[in-house]
């Protein structure tokens, strides 16, 4: 038996063993992932940078793919899993779904009884990462400082908008908002749940997670949530190979703009607001005004509630120590 044959030996060996130690270790990895994920302002992609895994993930998702559809259509099922890397997919992807379940009731439950305190250390989170993303501008000229600043104005008119305050219940937002979402998988220092929560269904989607856990899903629910995962697919289809090739290209100019967004954005999440409309018992139709901080009432509960972003910010500082996203913005750019 020459070595080419030992070698498919035990490959085939290795793939009937299932689950391996390999797949349970890509299972634990996704539950990190899933549960990142789930918070506002920490990067699914930083943490599978951490954990040793985002070129690997960042390729499978480049090998969504013309020639992937090939191997499909030809029933070429083999060479179609070997090519999107699906052994390593699958258990990842479980993990992720395990992670968001998990963390996704508590983060709902958060948000409906410590509204403050949890704005705050989404504020707090997505405070750092504006920092850790401006680091990721190479060099700051006229261009890349005109495209922070227009980047910021226009989300603090995007997130202003009352239609975002309540936003529509429509399927094609659902998906929208998928399909968008995803592609903060790919870039460093950025949240997919930041963009559903400036999106305004932040809350509406960890409400159907909680929902999962209590089997209360309903068929509403399970629309939506097909919705929302078709938008994840066609996002991470033709959006993220948009996204790399304008960061394979401008990769400064790219960056500059997120960051700009993400600074105007912060206005959305500001921990100090008022509810406006008491007599709606519904939380997602609830319309919070913002405070402006000349009349804040500095007591206790402001001390906690600065102290709470803190804490989160210095912990979003702490996962960009264990990682770095310049080398994940230049596996990115390398696609």
């Amino acid at each position: 038996m020459n070595d080419e044959q030992k070698n498919m030996t035990q490959d085939d060996a290795a793939a009937k063993k299932i689950p391996s130690s390999e797949d349970l270790a890509q299972l634990g990895r996704g539950v990190l992932m899933g549960g990142a994920d789930v918070i506002p302002g920490v990067s699914g992609g930083t943490v599978a940078l951490i954990l040793g895994i985002y070129e690997r993930l960042i390729s499978a998702v480049s090998h969504v793919d013309a020639t992937l559809m090939s191997f499909v259509s030809q029933r070429k099922f083999r060479d179609a899993a070997k090519h999107i890397d699906l052994r390593f997919i699958i258990p990842l992807g479980m993990g992720i779904l395990v992670g968001i379940v998990l963390l996704g009731s508590v983060m709902h439950t958060l948000l409906e009884d410590y509204r403050q305190y949890t704005m705050a250390a989404f504020f707090g989170m997505i405070g750092a990462s504006c920092l850790l993303v401006a680091k990721l501008v190479t060099r700051w000229r006229a261009l890349e400082y005109g495209l922070l600043t227009g980047g910021a104005v226009f989300a603090v008119w995007l997130v202003s908008q009352p239609a975002l305050a309540n936003p529509p219940d429509h399927l094609w937002y659902i998906f929208l908002c998928g399909a968008i979402a995803i592609c903060a998988m790919i870039l460093p220092g950025i949240s997919g749940s930041f963009i559903l929560l400036i999106l305004g269904k932040y809350h509406e989607i960890t409400g159907i997670i909680k929902d999962v856990i209590k089997l209360k899903l309903s068929t509403e629910s399970i629309f939506l949530v097909l919705t929302f995962a078709c938008g994840c697919l066609v996002g991470l289809i033709s959006f993220a190979k948009l996204l790399r090739w304008l960061l394979a290209n401008y990769a400064a100019q790219t960056m500059s703009l997120l960051c700009g967004f993400m600074i105007g954005s912060l206005y959305k999440i500001w921990p100090f607001q008022v509810d406006t409309t008491p007599e709606v018992e519904e939380f997602k139709h609830k319309v919070f005004e913002i405070v402006p901080f000349s009349k804040i009432e500095f007591n206790g509960e402001f001390a906690l509630t600065i102290l709470v972003a803190i804490v989160a910010a210095v912990l979003v500082f702490g996962l960009d120590h264990l990682g770095s996203p310049e080398q994940a913005l230049e596996e990115v750019t390398a696609e």
